[in-house]
């Protein structure tokens, strides 16, 4: 669940994370930071509250230390995964030195009893790099599959056919190749709908994706609740969240 400006303005991290909780959310994915707290800090606030961080967005380490820091917080917070959130570039190469260091950082998360994962948005499967070649390709080419797992951003996905045009007669469909022609595994899900008129995100259920038949065609390990712009309050946007997918998979 997404909702950046509750978690640091009104009513607060504190606050949010026991709302979620209480609605019935087991887990979260931490992707913001720790908000004050260390590592220790943050799992015995989490214990306390009854909730799990299960997963977490962590940008490619800058060295060593950092990945093991990265490592053992992760192991401390027990988490199941960790997940590279975001790539940019137009160059073929850059991906492929990304990917290579992904492979290794991945090694390094399974020694730690972890799983390690890529998160897309929609230019990895917009921009042309060259020979027919889109970032998506260079990506599930290059990435171990042994090591490396999927979190498909079904939103960004969808997005990313209509915008490539590869996808603009059937969104879902498009999302379901995806899924299906990776050599990686697709363990979690992002899900968070897209207005029909706009292109915006949109609360769930209250868009165009049909995510029942995504579910069906492929299930996952863990589906994610997430709406960068929610269309009320972080926390209704949570709830909708909480109901739609009860009803529709759970």
């Amino acid at each position: 669940m997404d909702g950046g400006d509750a978690l640091w303005g009104s009513p607060g991290y504190d606050a949010t994370l026991t709302h979620l909780a209480r609605i019935g959310y087991p887990r979260v994915e931490l992707a913001l930071g720790y908000f004050g707290r260390t590592a220790v800090q943050l799992r015995q606030f989490l214990d306390g509250i009854g909730i799990k961080a299960s997963s977490s967005h962590d940008g490619i380490s800058g060295s060593a230390a950092e990945l093991e820091q990265k490592i053992q917080n992760a192991v401390t917070l027990g988490q199941q995964f960790m997940v590279v959130p975001y790539l940019y570039s137009e160059s073929a190469d850059e991906w492929k030195r990304w990917a290579e260091q992904m492979n290794v950082e991945a090694a390094a998360a399974r020694a730690a009893g972890l799983r390690y994962g890529y998160h897309n948005h929609a230019h990895e499967f917009t921009i042309d790099l060259g020979g027919g070649k889109r970032p998506w390709d260079v990506l599930t080419a290059e990435l171990d599959p042994a090591l490396v797992h999927l979190e498909v951003d079904l939103y960004w996905a969808v997005t990313g056919g209509i915008n490539s045009g590869d996808g603009v007669a059937d969104p879902e469909g498009f999302a379901l190749d995806v899924i299906r022609s990776a050599p990686q595994r697709v363990l979690q899900y992002h899900v968070k709908d897209r207005d029909a008129s706009t292109g915006d995100m949109a609360d769930l259920g209250t868009g165009m994706i049909d995510f029942a038949r995504i579910f069906r065609e492929h299930s996952v390990l863990e589906y994610i609740v997430e709406n960068d712009t929610p269309d009320v309050t972080p926390q209704q946007t949570a709830e909708v969240g909480y109901r739609y997918l009860r009803k529709i998979r759970f």
